[in-house]
């Protein structure tokens, strides 16, 4: 684990000093992500610098890894989970393997089977290899995109990657250089409260896509996609499904098994749901000892820490709950900001910072549940198509009528928005989880809005694969948010306030065997007619796996009381950053304070309201630290001696 930055020079001998120091010195940015050890390496044509972090035999893989008699370099951020089955493949094969770790599978399989190696990686990856020979590189990240990687081209023309968008601003020369804020990025994260890839809220920074290979040859970078995910659901016969949920948990049991390897102890996050609660009662086989990590909110209700514990009590494990205040969570806002590189405005991963940063002090590796919702059809958004199959039998007056009297309903009122999602279509009305503003009202906060820039130029392309597939409404749900709010809100925020506190998260349910297997499932195991059950295949499947108390225990979710803090405890904190923010060219600062006042004022704070604002509070925060440079957030700096 560790974070990566290269530079490949578009001209040969082109590399100097300057260039290695410019390396050197942007490397400071990815310190967190590799606080074990550091080095530099240069040729003619690239500079390569990595921080790492150890968790699988650091002194047998050094990186940036020489192999084939120094004709390749690799530059690798993530683990492979089947290393060791890949590395008794490449030596059956005649590879020569001088380490025992796993970053040398990755340039030996490239070696032997060239850009094909990608499809044998099981695991979380982001990873540049530099051919001396040939003078090209070759890179990728894994299939859902667990690992970062940000690209840019220089002044100079050369061409930058990195783990993280900081250290390439940094060689850019700022935020200027960089092109500024991209104004349809910046309108895409207030709809979707994340930017979506390949973009970055700079124009000159992009990002290689999940499940995207590249190659540079003679400085120009071509990208091909590498994985695409096909959902093949299999009909189940009557009487064989618990043949299917016994696949299902052994599917997991392995997936877990090959996640706890490491040098490291491993511990594991623990929520109230049964994704987390499965993960930590898998990994408690493999590691009696186990550890797992709960964080909440300081109020009398019953929270999140007081089940996780109670979780944690009947699988046996050894806990450590978190608790928070209003004041603990806007304190490290900047901080949580400047390690997220772009805005997401999740309030989860504010509490999610904390609960690592606990975590650190006893492991180096975490397990954690993100991906099953999106995987086994988990959400309760994607029983929407079920509640609204009777629209599809409205002839088109009719909808157009529903819509017309949603439009007339105030807003609040019960069935206005049933009307308006049953009279337009899914590729229109669902777009992830994430929906805080709507066109018109983000016409009167955004000046420079513009209506030709929706959702919809998000995923249309995503929406006509499902159709050509073939794909019912709640699979192509869950594809679109493979590609949008898994890859674009969970994993970022997952992988960015982990990696902020040194701490390795692994996420067994989003692995390619286990990913083959959910894609089988059929809708009724997903999400059944008549119930109001989601991820039913799955749930059964952890009856053999979590207890029964667990199991059948209603969801808390963890709801961050945004609202309650935003109209209360932190309503003045909230204005002081409106007052103080430079984002006149980008906001109208005026109509923000009023949405905080409708929150102060209101009997009860809407949470609808209380999101929006949240979004924009985030993106001024992320203004004042990456483009006004105001803002300068305490980041605790660790110097390391770089070897060359």
């Amino acid at each position: 684990m560790c974070g990566l930055l290269a530079y490949l020079s578009t001209d040969a001998d082109r590399v100097g000093d300057s260039h290695v120091t410019d390396v050197q010195e942007a490397l400071h940015c990815l310190h967190h992500r590799g606080p074990d050890d550091t080095a530099v390496w240069a040729d003619s044509r690239v500079v390569l610098g990595f921080n790492r972090l150890s968790i699988i035999d650091v002194e047998g893989s050094p990186q940036p890894l020489p192999y084939a008699g120094d004709r390749y370099r690799i530059l690798f951020n993530g683990e492979i989970y089947n290393y060791l089955e890949l590395r008794e493949e490449l030596a059956a094969a005649g590879a020569e393997l001088t380490t025992h770790g796993d970053t040398e599978t990755i340039v030996a399989g490239y070696h032997l089977w060239g850009q094909d190696v990608v499809r044998k990686l099981r695991g979380m990856f982001s990873f540049v290899i530099w051919d001396t020979q040939t003078r090209t590189a070759f890179g990728a990240r894994d299939p859902f995109g667990i690992k970062p990687l940000f690209t840019a081209r220089l002044a100079d023309g050369g061409l930058v990657f990195s783990s993280e968008k900081k250290a390439v601003l940094e060689m850019l020369g700022g935020s200027a250089a960089a092109g500024g804020v991209d104004p349809a990025s910046l309108q895409h994260y207030l709809t979707l409260q994340y930017v979506p890839e390949p973009a970055t809220l700079h124009r000159g920074i992009r990002r290689i896509e999940s499940g995207t290979s590249f190659t540079v040859v003679d400085g120009e970078l071509h990208t091909s996609r590498y994985f695409h995910p096909t959902f093949r659901p299999q009909p189940v016969p009557a009487g064989r499904e618990q043949e299917l949920y016994d696949r299902i948990a052994a599917a997991l049991d392995e997936s877990v098994a090959k996640h706890m390897r490491a040098d490291v102890t491993v511990g594991s996050f623990l929520s109230s749901g049964i994704d987390s609660t499965a993960i930590a009662a898998l990994a408690h086989r493999y590691n009696p000892d186990l550890m797992t990590f709960t964080v909440g909110f300081q109020r009398e209700s019953t929270s999140e820490v007081d089940i996780a514990a109670e979780s944690a009590r009947t699988l046996g494990v050894r806990h450590v709950p978190v608790e928070i205040t209003a004041e603990q969570f806007a304190e490290v806002i900047p901080e949580v900001v400047w390690y997220l590189d772009d805005p997401v405005a999740d309030p989860a991963l504010v509490p999610l910072y904390f609960v690592a940063r606990e975590a650190r002090k006893h492991v180096k590796v975490v397990l954690s549940g993100e991906g099953a919702d999106e995987l086994f059809g988990g959400y309760t958004i994607y029983r929407e198509p079920l509640s609204l199959a009777w629209a599809e039998r409205v002839p088109r007056f009719g909808k157009r009528a529903m819509a017309a009297l949603s439009e007339r309903l105030p807003e609040g009122m019960r069935g206005k928005d049933l009307l308006r999602r049953a009279s337009i279509p899914l590729e229109e009305r669902y777009y992830g989880n994430a929906r805080n503003f709507s066109g018109a009202e983000l016409a009167q906060l955004m000046r420079g809005h513009d209506p030709d820039t929706s959702h919809v130029t998000v995923t249309e392309d995503l929406y006509r694969r499902t159709r050509e597939a073939g794909y019912d409404d709640v699979t192509a749900m869950q594809y679109v948010d493979l590609f949008t709010w898994l890859r674009g809100d969970i994993l970022v925020k997952a992988d960015k306030v982990t990696m902020a506190n040194s701490l390795e998260l692994r996420v067994p349910f989003l692995d390619p065997e286990v990913f083959a297997l959910a894609s089988t499932i059929p809708l009724d195991q997903r999400v059944p007619k008549g119930s109001d059950a989601t991820k039913y295949a799955l749930r059964r499947a952890m009856e053999q796996i979590v207890p029964p108390s667990i199991l059948h225990r209603r969801k808390l979710g963890f709801p961050v009381p945004t609202a309650d803090f935003l109209a209360g405890p932190l309503h003045q904190w909230a204005r002081d950053i409106v007052t103080a923010s430079q984002t006149d060219e980008w906001l109208d600062r005026g109509h923000v304070l009023t949405l905080l006042d409708r929150l102060r004022e209101a009997e009860v704070p809407s949470k609808r309201i209380a999101r929006q604002v949240w979004e924009v509070l985030v993106f001024m925060v992320w203004h004042g630290i990456f483009v006004e440079e105001r803002i300068r957030p305490e980041i605790p700096e660790t110097h390391y001696p770089v070897k060359l």
